[in-house]
């Protein structure tokens, strides 16, 4: 990502903000390329960090550990997109503090003010990729298994939300750029990707260690805290809304999946944790490393 950076093309269900984001970086990034991997390691490598301490403190495994952070980096480095600047890469940060929020509201007795936030977060996330916006389906089914039924916090989160495109309306509105203003919507399709024998080789590691993680999961399950189960069924319901949100997506490229990526690390960490024998996830884990540095030194 380093020796041959790539320069981060807008894509059409790209928002205006990642839009702005890549015009301002322009003008560096024609003499200094090098801009936009470094950017994207630093996201990647602060995100691993911040997932690994959320999970340590919500306490998903029996023990603190550094699996989680691992895991993230090494299922992004096994594909060249997700290595990219990218807006679902930028979004996954503030998704992982979504997730952490949400995962608190179990013991908030007035939580109307972390929902706002929450749906603000999300609202604002969709400026960079519009499809994100599909996480709100996170607050409504969240809400349903971390807390009882009450009609005003759905409000709250809802009218969060809604709250950035009140301000971007108004904005577009006061400064009468309605001609030039288009949404950017979601368009029902297939998704489609240029398929080689390493890259579906990348990804059946990751199903082997996700199917793997989930089994180990759920064998634990009954053994931890309400808490603990309720974060971990909110992580469950985060990999289906990312999993489901390439299929609204007007732009065909791999480069959206790395939404899944999180939830997806958080699962593998437990593969990686649980087995009595650890020379099995000891295998697993220098294959995908030995696969990582093969993939990204000897073939692209």
């Amino acid at each position: 990502m380093f020796f041959h950076p790539q320069i981060p093309l807008p894509q059409q269900t790209d928002g205006f903000l990642f839009k702005l984001l890549l015009l301002q970086l322009s003008g560096l990034g024609k003499n200094l390329p090098f801009i936009y991997p470094l950017i994207a390691f630093f996201l990647l490598f602060t995100q691993a960090i911040t997932l690994n301490a959320l999970v340590n403190q919500h306490r998903l495994m029996q023990k603190p550990n550094h699996l989680t952070g691992m895991a993230y980096l090494l299922i992004t480095s096994l594909f060249s997109e997700w290595n990219i600047l990218s807006a679902p890469l930028i979004i996954n940060t503030l998704l992982i503090w979504v997730w952490s929020r949400m995962s608190r509201l179990y013991n908030e007795p007035n939580p109307k003010t972390s929902l706002f936030n929450i749906g603000m977060a999300i609202g604002f996330c969709s400026f960079f990729y519009f499809p994100v916006i599909a996480f709100a389906a996170l607050v409504v089914v969240g809400l349903l298994i971390t807390r009882a039924f009450k009609l005003a916090e759905w409000i709250v989160a809802l009218f969060g939300v809604a709250t950035p495109f009140y301000f971007i309306f108004t904005y577009v509105f006061i400064a009468d750029k309605w001609q030039g203003y288009h949404f950017p919507g979601v368009a029902v399709t297939f998704p489609h990707f240029i398929e080689s024998r390493w890259a579906l080789a990348a990804i059946l590691i990751v199903l082997f260690t996700s199917v793997t993680g989930f089994i180990y999961v759920q064998k634990n399950f009954r053994r931890q805290l309400v808490q603990a189960r309720k974060s971990w069924n909110l992580i469950f319901l985060y990999l289906l809304i990312a999993l489901f949100i390439p299929f609204i997506n007007a732009s065909h490229s791999f480069v959206y999946w790395i939404l899944s990526a999180v939830p997806i690390a958080v699962i593998a960490a437990a593969g990686f944790l649980y087995p009595q024998k650890k020379a099995f996830p000891l295998i697993l884990h220098w294959l995908m490393v030995a696969f990582v540095i093969a993939f990204s030194y000897f073939v692209q």
